[in-house]
């Protein structure tokens, strides 16, 4: 079916982030400075490129910290303090889109909600809109039923409780519209059947996973053949569900992206699929990588290609150049592994009780340096909090060095994703419950 056409972007930040102007920037970029200079910290400051129409950015509110409480192995690591580091958070988290007044009663999708993991060093979010919510698992529904035939009706229940409506939501809120919404709920949605088909509980495998994956992956970046081969390749996009959900998603992506937007989400799934492989081959052998062995395969089996396309959702372009600066790929990689390790965190007990050994963080660190289911859960609360107090620390920084319209909106948007893939695993109770480790 043909994608639909998306309206003109249109910001839906704050009108008052027009009257923002160089001005504040340049003030928070002093304050960075300072903190800098007060860490003994490497000065970095490129010049800024101009950029063609850039967004204004948003005022900045604060955002609320939460404490790091029950942390039994001593004290949890906290994020950067000093001169102007609560100024820095600001301009992360700056004024995004409110919900509706109806978000105040709950979630369309009726989840409750869950407990956070004690010590784990996040930013609670509003309750994710409500209409909109409704309206996005309405149309992935659709899209999954009517468009790709991607599940049997006993999956239903599964599909259902993955919740990918409200996950979307909470993690976009900037996206202009419920199409823009789509584009991230598609490819959220391919990227879970791709994984639970070929690699996990749904009839997946290490054996073989690279075929797949190099066929699945042609539906994201197309091949270029010859005419008597084209069709048999065209033919195979359809062969089975995670191939007619790429397929189908990259296709609504592209239309909507801009060039360089399609391919740096490709380059993104191109790392996301080697660390599927690697993960495979650890399975394969029965092997227990060392922890930063497993911390390096997680740098690419990991969230990154979702944050990386906030720009896209936006309704706007991050320019490739500023995409590609080694400082912006650092946030988003930090970004990637801080909210991967959540999942590892909040999936816990579910993959305890899944068939198999199945590596995550307190896993290999148990087994690796010898502590106890608790202590290695613990540690890697640890590790999670380490790497979110990295991201926001570069994040900051950038921020800071590169006092850019585009990139400040583009590093809330990150920042925003982090925080809702955050309270997407702690609240949504049909898939996760937590260790009784307290």
């Amino acid at each position: 079916m043909p994608a639909p056409e998306l309206p003109p972007p249109q910001s839906s930040l704050p009108e008052a982030a027009s009257r923002f102007g160089a001005h504040v920037l340049a003030e928070a970029a002093a304050r960075a400075r300072d903190v800098k200079a007060a860490t003994s910290s490497p000065p970095c400051a490129p010049s800024p490129p101009a950029i063609a129409q850039a967004e204004p950015p948003a005022p900045a509110v604060p955002s609320a910290t939460m404490p790091a409480a029950g942390a039994e192995r001593g004290q949890i690591l906290r994020g950067p303090t000093g001169l102007g580091t609560t100024s820095l958070r600001m301009i992360l988290r700056g004024a995004l889109p409110t919900p509706s007044a109806a978000a105040a009663q709950g979630s369309a999708e009726g989840t409750v909600e869950g407990k956070v993991i004690p010590g784990l060093y996040h930013h609670p979010i509003p309750e994710p809109d409500p209409l909109r919510v409704e309206e996005v698992s309405r149309r992935i529904k659709s899209w999954a039923l009517d468009e790709v035939a991607l599940y049997p009706e006993d999956w239903e229940e599964q599909f259902d409780g993955f919740s990918v409506g409200r996950y979307m939501v909470g993690c976009h809120p900037d996206a202009p519209s419920v199409d823009h919404l789509m584009l991230a709920t598609r490819l959220m949605v391919a990227e879970n059947a791709v994984d639970d088909c070929y690699c996990e509980d749904h009839g997946g495998s290490p054996i073989g996973l690279g075929e797949r994956l190099l066929l699945a992956h042609t539906a994201l970046d197309a091949l270029h053949t010859t005419a008597e081969y084209q069709p048999q390749w065209a033919k195979s996009l359809h062969a089975d569900a995670p191939r007619r959900a790429y397929h189908s998603a990259m296709t609504y992506f592209v239309r909507a992206a801009g060039p360089s937007q399609a391919d740096r989400l490709r380059h993104d799934m191109a790392r996301l699929h080697m660390g599927y492989l690697a993960e495979a081959a650890w399975a394969q052998m029965d092997h227990v990588p060392e922890v930063w062995e497993y911390l390096a395969m997680r740098q690419f089996n990991n969230f990154r290609p979702c944050p990386t396309i906030t720009d896209t959702v936006g309704g706007y372009e991050l320019p490739a150049d500023l995409h590609a600066r080694p400082a912006m790929q650092k946030v988003i990689a930090l970004a990637g592994n801080a909210t991967t390790i959540v999942n590892d965190l909040y999936s816990y007990t579910k993959e305890l009780d899944a068939p198999g050994r199945h590596l995550n963080l307190p896993v290999v660190i148990s087994e690796r340096e010898g502590l106890s289911d608790r202590d290695g859960y613990l540690k890697s609360v640890e590790i999670h909090n380490e790497l979110m107090h990295d991201f926001e620390t570069a994040a900051a920084s950038l921020a800071a060095d590169l006092p850019v319209p585009g990139v400040q909106r583009f590093l809330r948007g990150v920042a925003a994703w982090v925080d809702g893939n955050h309270h997407w695993h702690q609240s949504n109770t049909y898939r996760y419950s937590l260790p009784d480790f307290w």
